[in-house]
């Protein structure tokens, strides 16, 4: 104790000391050594230190307090009291204790949230202890950079609701889609609702997560998407009450097969098309509508490769959806599309939007 008595008087000198100049030199002293090798330190040593230069911290210039906000920051010591008032302070002040201090309790990282800013939340990101209920936190209250740094942070735990929330943000808003489809935590049946909204590029990314996935984890993330998935309705075609018999009567010859798809197609019967693609490939209609106006060629491909047609008929399929848009040149385009989608993994994610068309119907009934 005898090397520690002299730091101590510091301390109080420190305390007492009125003048910043001369404060922000007894602190440098202090700090040097309290903080040079946290672990050395008991509890109420540590204690003493971090309630003076706590008290203190505010009152020190800016640059005084980066500089001990540094420190506080790589030390292993028990500076709680230090390291809360920094964290509330500026960024520039904040920044490192905010995401370096082991000091800081979940209670104070979440004050943070709640009284700061953006700025502060991109620090909380970057902690490698981030719980679920900080990052909850943060989706509910950052902004877009917010949570893209925080989907990134490859240690950052999130809790179903979480993924959900930002699964929401990221159907209409693209700079979420690269990191919620890269993220290796988000659940399958949630990679699937944001597989329409995401470029061809993220769209094979999900494809190679549901190939990788076992089918233990297959079946847990059906049966969530069971319990939790809802499709939206649009307004059906005109013609689609007496398509919907007719296609009924063709079914009962059992004349609705592949083959009959170019067949409707051919005859411009559009919406006769429509609802036996549906029944064929097993997805409700509102869904099919939607990808084949959009000419969404490369979701029909997954679809018809998850459904078994042959590549002929996807080709032959595709160029009469798109009509005047696409030329016989497309053909070859077409087909080594088809090719480049593995079918285990268009089966896998085939199941999670026949999960969906079940819903719908359940939810129409």
């Amino acid at each position: 104790m005898a090397a520690v008595a002299p730091n101590f008087a510091i301390l109080l000198d420190l305390a007492k000391e009125t003048s910043s100049e001369k404060r922000r030199e007894l602190l440098r002293q202090v700090t040097d050594v309290f903080l040079s090798d946290g672990s050395a330190r008991t509890e109420s040593e540590a204690a003493v230190f971090d309630e003076i230069v706590g008290a203190v911290a505010a009152d020190l210039e800016s640059q005084v307090r980066v500089e001990l906000a540094r420190k506080v920051a790589e030390s292993g010591a028990p500076l709680g009291r230090t390291a809360r008032r920094l964290a509330l302070d500026v960024i520039e002040v904040a920044r490192p204790v905010i995401e370096k201090s082991r000091a800081l309790t979940e209670r104070d990282i979440l004050d943070v949230i709640d009284q700061k800013g953006q700025d502060h939340m991109m620090a909380v990101t970057k902690r490698p202890d981030i719980g679920e209920r900080v990052s909850s936190a943060l989706v509910e209250r950052g902004e877009d950079r917010v949570v893209v740094s925080l989907l990134e942070n490859a240690a950052a735990r999130m809790n179903r609701a979480t993924y959900e929330r930002v699964a929401d943000r990221a159907q209409n808003n693209p700079v979420l889609h690269a990191p919620f489809v890269k993220n290796q935590h988000v659940p399958l049946d949630l990679l699937n609702t944001v597989y329409l909204q995401v470029e061809n590029g993220l769209r094979r990314e999900i494809m190679r997560k549901f190939h990788g996935v076992s089918p233990a984890e297959l079946e847990a993330a059906l049966e969530t998407s069971r319990n939790t998935l809802s499709a939206a309705y649009g307004a059906v075609p005109s013609d689609f009450q007496l398509a919907t018999e007719y296609v009924g009567d063709l079914e009962k010859k059992g004349a609705i097969k592949p083959p009959v798809l170019v067949q409707f197609l051919r005859e411009g019967r559009r919406t006769a098309f429509l609802i036996s693609f549906a029944k064929m490939v097993g997805i409700d209609f509102d869904l099919t509508q939607r990808l084949v106006e959009g000419q969404d060629v490369d979701a029909l491909a997954m679809l018809c490769r998850g459904a078994g047609f042959d590549r002929a008929l996807f080709v032959t399929l595709c160029l009469l959806i798109g009509g005047q848009d696409y030329g016989m040149a497309k053909a070859e385009a077409f087909g080594q599309l088809y090719e480049q989608v593995p079918i285990a993994a268009a089966q896998r994610a085939l199941r999670f939007w026949k999960v969906r068309a079940k819903n719908t119907d359940a939810a129409a009934a």
